[in-house]
């Protein structure tokens, strides 16, 4: 556990990185896998399981680098900023030098892996963002299109943490995002670095299942959009194949 006591606000080598996650009902997915990698680059990780009724829990408990796991009695699944605010809390009492979010579904490329120590041991900014690409049918290729195109931009992943600095997390039911708000106000790096995100890597069957999820959930689209869930069930959506660099 890092000592924060006679340190400055900002290290620029020595510094601890710290992973979050939040999962529910991951085992027989990635969640292995995932934690299997971070156990390679994190010194640390937390985790909420929001009340899994698998083996996940078991799964998250059988790595040393998994230090503080909570289970919630009950599921926070339709307060999400709740949950986000519940994994941040935890993430924090450790106090941590950098965290990382992760989805139980989320790979960083090798060349990620390799640069994380040069990112996060330096004093200049605050925050790292990377690029996030929807696999789609499978774990060879990214979907790309119109619809889907979250690796164009860049997504916050990896921020610094500032005891004392406010943090704000807005209470939203759906797409709350998964570091606070406060962090656009302070400087920050946009790396050209991948994370692979498995969660659409699915069969024709289990992608017409998440549709219909969505369905069941938002049918009218107050949440997201109505286009964007019937692109789901999409015969032919353009795919890219994934190359490591």
């Amino acid at each position: 556990m890092a000592d924060h006591g006679n340190e400055p606000l900002r290290k620029a080598s020595g510094n601890r990185l710290t992973a979050m996650m939040q999962v529910r009902n991951e085992s027989g997915r990635y969640l292995e896998q995932v934690l299997q990698e971070l156990s390679g680059f994190t010194d640390e990780i937390v985790i909420v399981d929001d009340g899994s009724t698998d083996d996940t829990l078991r799964v998250c408990r059988s790595f040393a680098k998994v230090s503080k796991v909570v289970t919630l009695e009950h599921s926070l699944f339709g307060r999400e900023w709740e949950l986000r605010q519940t994994l941040w809390d935890l993430a924090v009492s450790t106090r941590p030098d950098w965290l990382l979010s992760v989805d139980a579904d989320e790979f960083y490329e090798e060349r990620a892996k390799h640069e994380m120590r040069r990112l996060i041991d330096q004093d200049v900014y605050d925050w790292v963002a990377f690029r996030i690409y929807d696999f789609w049918g499978g774990t060879t290729h990214y979907r790309e299109d119109e619809l889907w195109n979250l690796h164009m931009r860049h997504t916050r992943t990896l921020v610094r943490y500032l005891p004392g600095f406010y943090y704000y997390t807005p209470q939203m039911d759906h797409h709350v995002p998964r570091l606070p708000l406060s962090y656009a106000v302070l400087p920050g790096f946009l790396a050209e670095l991948r994370v692979k995100h498995y969660g659409w890597a699915l069969e024709p069957d289990a992608l017409r299942r998440k549709y219909d999820r969505y369905m069941e959930l938002d049918p009218e689209g107050k949440w997201g959009s109505l286009e964007h869930y019937r692109s789901i069930l999409d015969e032919h959506p353009r795919l890219v194949e994934w190359g490591e660099v």
